[in-house]
């Protein structure tokens, strides 16, 4: 009997064989006697799987490859090397993006109407018929793509320099269109920031800040993090989130309530929604901006990560003199809503 690191080493080697062999029943076996020595594997021995298994990932056919892709993912949250794995899995979702954007075109000139869902029990034979198989698998395959994915890109090495994120995010953006159906978890880890410089004016006392964050996944934890920096660091009055709710914002599981600090708002004047993410905040001469208002109503929220794998970072780099903020307030506009 194989025992441990050897039986998923032995598990993967038989996997790769059939599927290199391009034997489709022996492929099947093997899937199937591979997923069974993943679900006993330790660490160490899916530190070892998942480059192994990334590096033939685009060789496995269309139906288990987006499965593969999650084992992969798997490997990497439990300590495989993020960086050795990413572009297979993104290559891969690429694929199966382009092949869900011809779904969507198909779908609307063969008479259009509700999309189906991409659960095994919503797609069918008729819809292949439809649509065609490989435009079928990929949209099939969608949820299980986004979940890789975004195991990739909680780690920074990866959102800072794997190679095939500009790609992958332009073909997601147009499915997205096409569909309706957000893919908001993949969507926010590709617009992920990583030491990126944010200033942060404070309206009612003229002060300003300059930040740095990284790998912050929504406003409500962009929220939480500044009013611990800036509340909970002495250089604005309010009452500062918890430390607890600050850890879990940063990198330690779990969520727990808070309740709002500011109204958050843009050069612009448009309000900030806790909803959206740092991305989306407006750049003034080359930085993105906050404005900070009074909350205008008592806002509370479940304090955490959005992305429960990934660490999030806010740095208070330094507090601006007088004259630089009163210099940028004077470009903001007021609070259009």
């Amino acid at each position: 009997m194989i025992f441990g690191r050897a039986r998923l080493q032995a598990a993967v080697s038989e996997f790769e064989t059939a599927v290199r062999a391009q034997d489709g029943a022996a492929a099947e076996r093997a899937f199937g006697g591979l997923h069974r020595a993943f679900g006993r594997a330790g660490d160490a021995e899916l530190l070892e799987a998942g480059p192994r298994l990334a590096a033939f990932l685009a060789e496995v056919p269309p139906g288990p490859r987006a499965v593969t892709a999650v084992m992969v993912g798997a490997c990497v949250e439990r300590g495989a090397d993020a960086v050795a794995c990413a572009p297979a899995v993104f290559a891969g979702a690429r694929e199966a993006f382009e092949a869900a954007e011809v779904f969507c075109e198909r779908w609307a000139a063969t008479g259009g109407g509700d999309l189906p869902g991409h659960e095994d029990g919503d797609l069918t034979e008729a819809h292949v018929e439809r649509v065609g198989f490989d435009a079928v698998v990929g949209w099939e395959s969608l949820p299980q793509w986004e979940m890789a994915c975004v195991a990739m890109l909680n780690a920074k090495t990866v959102r800072r320099g794997s190679g095939g994120k500009a790609e992958l995010r332009a073909v997601v953006e147009r499915v997205r269109e096409a569909s309706g159906d957000p893919f908001k978890c993949l969507a926010y880890a590709l617009d992920v920031l990583d030491d990126e410089p944010l200033v942060v004016l404070d309206r009612k006392s003229g002060a300003g800040f300059a930040v740095r964050v990284s790998g912050i996944g929504d406003n409500f934890q962009l929220h939480t993090l500044l009013a611990d920096a800036l509340i909970g660091g002495g250089h604005l009055p309010g009452t500062a989130p918890s430390p607890e709710a600050v850890a879990m914002c940063r990198d330690q599981p779990g969520m727990t309530s808070t309740t709002g600090s500011f109204n958050l708002v843009g050069a612009d004047g448009e309000w900030i929604w806790n909803e959206g993410n740092p991305s989306e905040i407006p750049v003034v001469d080359g930085v993105r901006l906050v404005v900070l208002d009074p909350p205008p109503y008592e806002r509370s929220w479940p304090a955490g990560r959005f992305f429960p794998g990934m660490t999030g970072e806010l740095v208070l780099e330094r507090v601006l003199p007088g004259n630089e903020a009163a210099a940028l307030l004077v470009q903001v506009a007021e609070s259009v809503r």
